[in-house]
């Protein structure tokens, strides 16, 4: 059977990578999100079944990663956690382009464990789920200690983030740093055995849910880092609250002109094994193709962030392209045991869903 609109989305994806390489060459995007573009271009060269796909991705992320190289030759002074995540993400995705490391890798080694797990992830990992407790920046500019209701610059009150936008960033940076050789805060099985705590999740209510969007990106990076980024297939039954949840609510995101989230969404239900054939898939193959901008990108072209123009260029990507799937399998094999010990009784999205729970989280997500 013909795969579905397949020269269509050929064309859409080339047109969207061209704009991701447009982007990322120029030095003060560059500057800001380069340890994400060369995560882009190493994960679609790495899982892409369609070979010229493979290839531009891998030529874009080889000449990005020799800019890495030459931006970064050393540990920069007065070096963060933050930074030394960032460079963690980036010096990895450039070893796996095959751009080799100098002694970069040695020099974060010995530097990230002189700092905590709540420098890196904002909580103890390890030892308590993620918090409820945690302000966001405030309008002002400023940045508040954990716990506190009024802002210490303006005296405004502030809002909480969201405790699934807080475990997004605990997965991505425990699964990274894992990989990569060093602990950014918290080993990876130290974070994913929260996530029984943060089931059952909530429907989207007509947008009165306002843990809708970070719930969606918690699962879909439950999805990244257990399959590694898209190298493996995962069984739903594995994880049969994720899968259920993301087959009931991809229509919300086309429902809300949403781009960005759909490709998260078509991405992680591929990798639960539904094909091209799937009326799901079909549906927001149909939209992603009807929505690219004219020059390549998806999104919003007004974005004052370019991250918001990038980031869902890379996820309608994601969700067009097919996949080189190497059999199913976890990231971590040892995890399995607990895996298929918490879906042995699992508490279904789908019988759940009717009766929505409220939330100990106060304020709204970002």
């Amino acid at each position: 059977m013909r795969t579905f609109r397949l020269a269509e989305r050929e064309r859409a994806i080339h047109r969207g990578m061209e704009f991701i390489y447009r982007t990322a060459c120029e030095p003060e995007n560059f500057d800001q999100y380069s340890y994400d573009f060369l995560c882009c271009f190493h994960v679609i060269s790495a899982s892409s079944s369609d070979p010229d796909l493979k290839r531009q991705a891998r030529a874009m992320g080889r000449e990005r990663a020799r800019a890495f190289r030459r931006k970064y030759p050393r540990l920069p002074a007065d070096v963060d956690a933050d930074m030394i995540a960032f460079l963690v993400f980036g010096d990895d995705a450039a070893i796996r382009l095959g751009v080799r490391e100098n002694n970069l890798k040695d020099q974060i080694r010995r530097v990230a464990g002189g700092f905590a797990a709540k420098d890196y992830l904002w909580f103890d990992a390890p030892n308590e789920p993620p918090p409820v407790d945690i302000p966001e920046e405030c309008e002002c500019g400023a940045l508040n200690t954990r716990g506190k209701k009024v802002c210490r610059r303006c005296k405004q009150p502030l809002e909480m983030m969201s405790r699934y936008a807080i475990y997004i960033d605990a997965l991505t940076r425990a699964y990274i740093g894992e990989r990569y050789g060093v602990t950014l805060g918290a080993r990876y099985a130290d974070v994913i055995k929260w996530l029984p705590g943060l089931r059952p999740y909530e429907e989207h209510r007509n947008g009165d849910n306002p843990h809708f969007y970070w719930e969606v990106y918690a699962i879909t990076h439950v999805v990244y880092t257990m399959n590694d980024y898209s190298l493996y297939r995962l069984s739903p039954r594995w994880f049969p609250d994720e899968f259920a949840f993301l087959k009931k609510n991809l229509k919300e995101a086309i429902a809300m002109g949403d781009a960005e989230t759909l490709g998260e969404f078509m991405d992680a239900l591929k990798a639960f094994g539904l094909g091209e054939a799937h009326p799901l898939i079909r549906q927001g193959v149909d939209y992603l193709l009807a929505t690219q901008n004219e020059d390549g990108s998806w999104g919003d072209m007004e974005a004052e962030d370019i991250y918001g123009r990038y980031h869902p260029t890379w996820t309608a990507i994601d969700g067009l392209r097919q996949y080189a799937w190497r059999g199913e399998r976890l990231s971590f094999p040892r995890l399995r045991p607990l895996i298929e010990q918490w879906s042995a009784k699992p508490r279904r999205y789908k019988d759940i869903a009717a009766k929505p729970r409220v939330l100990r989280q106060a304020g709204s997500a970002r």
